[in-house]
C-alpha cells in the first residue's frame, strides 16, 4: 500500500521513473531517490543476469548475479518479472524473444 501511493506521489510530482523492487510479500525497496547504481539496470527478455533476494545477518539485500561472461561495455541487464497487469508497460529491449510487455 506505501509503494502504491509513493509511486501515485511520485507521477504527481512529475517524477517519470520510479525504482521499487519487491523483495517479499510484505516489503518493497524504494531506491527511487537513492540507492547506488544497480537501481539503474534495465529489463531484458533474455538478460545477462538475475536478481535474487538473499539474507545477511538477517537483512533482505537483493544481489545481482551474472547467468553468463560478460563483456567489458556490455549493458548489464535482468527480468524485472513484473506481475501481470491490465495496463500494459511496453518492453523495449529489441531481443528477438522480446515478449513485447514488462508485465
Amino acid at each position: 500500500m506505501v509503494a502504491d501511493n509513493r509511486e501515485k506521489r511520485y507521477a504527481q510530482q512529475g517524477i517519470g521513473s520510479s525504482y521499487l523492487f519487491r523483495v517479499d510479500h510484505d516489503t518493497i525497496i524504494d531506491a527511487t531517490k537513492c540507492g547506488n547504481l544497480a537501481r539503474f539496470i534495465n529489463h531484458c527478455c533474455t538478460p545477462n543476469c538475475y536478481a535474487k533476494v538473499i539474507t545477511i545477518e538477517s537483512q533482505k539485500k537483493i544481489v545481482i548475479y551474472s547467468k553468463q561472461p560478460i563483456a567489458v561495455n556490455e549493458e548489464i541487464t535482468y527480468d524485472y518479472k513484473f506481475p501481470l497487469e491490465e495496463n500494459k508497460i511496453p518492453c523495449l529491449c529489441g531481443t528477438e524473444n522480446c515478449r513485447g510487455t514488462l508485465n
